[in-house]
């Protein structure tokens, strides 16, 4: 018995060595697009079908949109669970990250915000919206130095930003009243 499990074993480790997924001398990356003259199982051409790269629609598109209505009505909670919905959709979606930070900011969780606001700096990189949110992060904890070096950050960016001139006359409001 012990041998006929050795054997079946070499057996399938032969077959398994034996397979190759793709031809690669030929030096020619695959991709999932169709060639010209290629036919789907069908027996139909690949003409006029939309592929991956010409899809104009994606699923947290909605959910998108339906969170920035909820954030503007000032209901952060869901709109921070329909972020938070369209980032397990697409996982790279920086300006899904960047709401999801946004709402938790709200609802000064601030633990969870910086979590989004870290995703978000990996797919939108140092953008003014970027340094804005998280100057108006801090601005909420109450860190106005650090909310000051991050709302200058997206001023060298975009002068002319008036949200950023905005924020940094409310910084500069809440320096000179404080209230205790």
């Amino acid at each position: 018995m012990k041998r006929v499990i050795v054997a079946a074993a070499c057996l399938l480790m032969a077959v398994l060595a034996g397979c190759q997924t793709a031809d690669i001398t030929d030096g020619v990356v695959r991709t999932n697009e169709p060639s010209k003259g290629d036919v789907t199982s069908f027996g139909d051409a690949f003409d006029g079908l939309k592929t991956v790269s010409d899809v104009e629609y994606y699923a947290s598109d909605q959910a998108v949109a339906e969170a920035k209505n909820q954030f503007r009505a000032e209901n952060y909670g869901n709109a921070g669970a329909l972020f938070f919905k369209a980032t397990q959709l697409a996982p790279n979606d920086g300006n899904a990250w960047m709401g999801l930070a946004a709402c938790t900011d709200r609802i000064r969780r601030f633990d969870l915000s910086d979590k989004a606001y870290a995703k978000a700096f990996k797919l939108v990189g140092a953008t003014p919206e970027y340094y804005n949110n998280v100057g108006y992060s801090y601005l909420l904890r109450g860190k106005l130095q650090d909310a000051r070096s991050n709302f200058l950050k997206a001023y060298e960016l975009a002068p002319n930003d008036p949200t950023v001139a905005n924020n940094l006359k409310l910084l500069s409001s809440s320096v000179q009243n404080v209230e205790r």
